[in-house]
């Protein structure tokens, strides 16, 4: 009842419209800037790496490991295969080309983060609800979009999806017939195993962000960067040893972009609106371009210029949905796990690992378990950083707040296991779209700030 209730939500939340905004805004920009994203990629990406004009803040590196860390999470492993599994291939060319577009939204994001951020408390304060107020005037809005971003923190990105992905995978490795279980909470049997790893998680979690901002964006530079590593290697081996596959592969998933039929086993009642969800809809929860997340970090940096900033911040889909999730979904496609039947979420994922990497397939399970538990553990320290600063601009900066958010978010972490994996990203989908829906309006009525300001070389003021 509880996942009928959810997934009917997110159909009519998801819908046609709610696409049309989501592409739209990124082609509208894409054109606008003439194609500045794709025409200064090599040049984002070696911005990456350099210093801000300034020592004031976190270096831009930190600030796009901040975002990457709450970017590159699970729905690079589950949610790219969930994608798959209920919209077929087609759903990943989709996904691409939601990013493709989704670089120009997020340049401007970037752009507008910086331009519009402001001083609180000695620090920087910025993202949707500075230039929401400061660009457009609209208080009211600005808050909205704080109380939501707060709330999605809490309930959906940050803690639902990832401590849920979390714990059902430690369960499917350590006890899959769930012999040992805990307890019963929403007709979900919960074992022992899911217990531990979801406490266990809460501990490092509370370790992480009692300590603070900085300490956030110090493991994220750490941890962001070697989870990274060591997926797209293994990803990129699969891929070699299945290389004869690979045209097939790509072929279907063209097809099946444009032709449910064509996706013979993909769930049944396959059509376009739930490929383009499927798409559409996970390319959002695994890049959050769009969202007003992003932004968030990029504020904090210490880059002074707007349009280098806004380079820098475009590098984070182009990383986690072009790069890392392609890789995932093609990897599903040339080892056929996609739609091996009764098979769901990460246990889909596991069966291209297990079947296609050279070594012991236990091996091969242990590596994917522990790339999930890193992604979702660097989602779950970003998000709460997200969550703080939209508490830090509702309540004037208070401390005692902030602390009380982060109590709140542990609690909140708590209380994941419970859920079953599809009423988990249902409700991860359904909070993203409130979410999005001030920040997207914000970005198109602001574009001639961002378009006029990015006709200068960046680094130029």
């Amino acid at each position: 009842m509880q996942d009928l209730l959810l997934a009917r939500v997110g159909e009519a939340v998801w819908g046609w419209p709610m696409m049309a905004l989501f592409l739209g805004t990124g082609i509208w920009y894409m054109l606008r800037l003439r194609g500045l994203p794709l025409r200064r990629l090599g040049q984002a990406l070696r911005a990456i790496f350099r210093g801000g004009e300034s020592a004031d803040g976190i270096s831009p590196y930190a600030a796009l490991c901040t975002a990457l860390a709450a970017t590159i999470g699970t729905g690079n492993i589950v949610g790219v295969a969930t994608a798959l599994a209920a919209g077929g291939p087609g759903a990943l060319l989709w996904m691409m080309v939601a990013a493709l577009f989704g670089m120009a939204t997020q340049y401007a994001e970037g752009y507008l983060a910086v331009r519009y951020r402001r001083r609180q408390g000695g620090k920087w304060l910025g993202g949707p609800f500075c230039y929401i107020e400061q660009g457009l005037g609209w208080r009211w809005l600005a808050v909205t979009f704080a109380v939501v971003g707060a709330a999605v923190g809490l309930l959906g990105v940050g803690t639902v999806a990832q401590v849920n992905s979390i714990t059902t995978a430690v369960e499917g490795f350590f006890d899959p017939l769930k012999r040992s279980v805990a307890m019963t909470a929403g007709g979900n049997a919960v074992t022992w195993a899911a217990v531990i790893a979801g406490g266990l998680t809460v501990l490092f979690s509370a370790m992480v962000l009692l300590g603070g901002a900085d300490r956030i964006s110090r493991v994220c530079s750490l941890v962001v960067p070697l989870m990274s590593a060591v997926y797209v290697l293994c990803s990129v081996l699969i891929l070699v040893r299945c290389r004869a596959q690979i045209p097939a592969a790509l072929r279907l998933i063209a097809v099946s972009a444009f032709s449910p039929r064509a996706a013979a086993g993909a769930a049944g009642g396959l059509t376009m609106r739930r490929i383009l969800r499927m798409g559409i809809g996970r390319g959002v929860f695994t890049n959050e371009a769009g969202l007003g997340s992003t932004p968030i970090a990029a504020a904090c940096s210490s880059n002074e210029d707007p349009v280098r900033q806004g380079l820098v911040t475009m590098t984070g889909t182009f990383l986690d949905t072009i790069v890392i999730c392609s890789l995932t979904g093609l990897c599903l496609v040339v080892t056929g796990a996609w739609c091996v039947p009764g098979l769901a979420g990460f246990r889909i994922t596991e069966q291209a690992w297990r079947t296609a990497l050279p070594w012991p397939a236990g091996l091969s399970s242990f590596l994917l378990l522990a790339c999930l538990v890193f992604f979702a553990f660097s989602t779950i320290i970003g998000w709460n950083f997200y969550g703080e600063q939209c508490l830090r601009y509702l309540t004037g900066g208070s401390q005692r707040a902030q602390r009380l958010y982060r109590w709140c978010y542990l609690a909140a972490l708590c209380t994941a296991p419970l859920l079953s994996v599809k009423a988990a990203w249902e409700l991860a989908d359904i909070l993203n779209a409130c979410m999005a829906l001030p920040n997207l309006t914000a970005l198109l009525l602001l574009w001639r700030q961002v378009v006029e300001g990015s006709r200068r070389p960046a680094g130029k003021t």
